[in-house]
């Protein structure tokens, strides 16, 4: 799926509904809400979305597409060395949540994901794009000799990416008033430096 395969309405809905959960909180996402957020019956909601998951869903696989783009244009600079690339995934993957605070909200809501498989289908697919991409680096970084192999590869991107779940949490928890960039790039780059031969 691409964004475009959305329509604009159902764009509208998606963006009501991540300002909802910035704003209220994951809980408050309602039909009823977010029908009155956007002067909509909830039967004309309904035309777009069949459901409360149905707009969760929308909402991530939105995500995932526009982070595929963002990460797939950074990783695609085969002339950069790998850590200022992993630094530029971050950055921007960070920023991006600072910019919508909600997404962060959605993904770490694992209790609406427990018992709803195609929620919890799509946030693993959104953590196998970045994992993907993280892992591609740290290979090729082991290969061009710059990260040590005394790890796999396998095995730093899940160290990296908890990491940063982590830094991402703290933000979370903070109520967004850590400083989510900053506090991410001093953690990556003590991982780098660990990892750099």
């Amino acid at each position: 799926m691409k964004n475009k395969d959305f329509t604009d309405r159902q764009k509208e809905i998606i963006e009501a509904a991540t300002l909802r959960i910035d704003k209220f909180g994951i809980q408050e996402l309602t039909i009823k809400n977010l029908a009155g957020d956007l002067n909509l019956s909830e039967a004309a909601l309904y035309r777009h979305f069949k459901s409360k998951n149905e707009i969760l869903l929308g909402l991530l696989s939105y995500f995932i597409v526009e982070m595929n783009e963002r990460i797939s244009a950074i990783i695609a600079d085969t002339e950069e060395q790998p850590s200022k690339l992993l630094k530029k995934i971050f950055t921007s993957q960070l920023n991006t949540f600072v910019a919508k605070p909600a997404i962060v909200s959605v993904i770490f809501s694992e209790g609406i994901f427990q018992f709803n498989k195609d929620l919890s289908d799509k946030v693993s697919t959104l953590m196998t794009v970045m994992q993907k991409n993280i892992n591609t680096l740290i290979k090729r970084g082991q290969e061009e000799g710059v990260y040590a192999k005394l790890l796999s590869a396998d095995t730093i991107t899940t160290i990296v990416m908890g990491s940063m779940r982590m830094v991402v949490l703290k933000w979370k928890l903070s109520g967004n008033k850590s400083h989510l960039v900053n506090d991410g790039k001093t953690v990556l780059n003590g991982l780098l430096q660990i990892i750099e031969k």
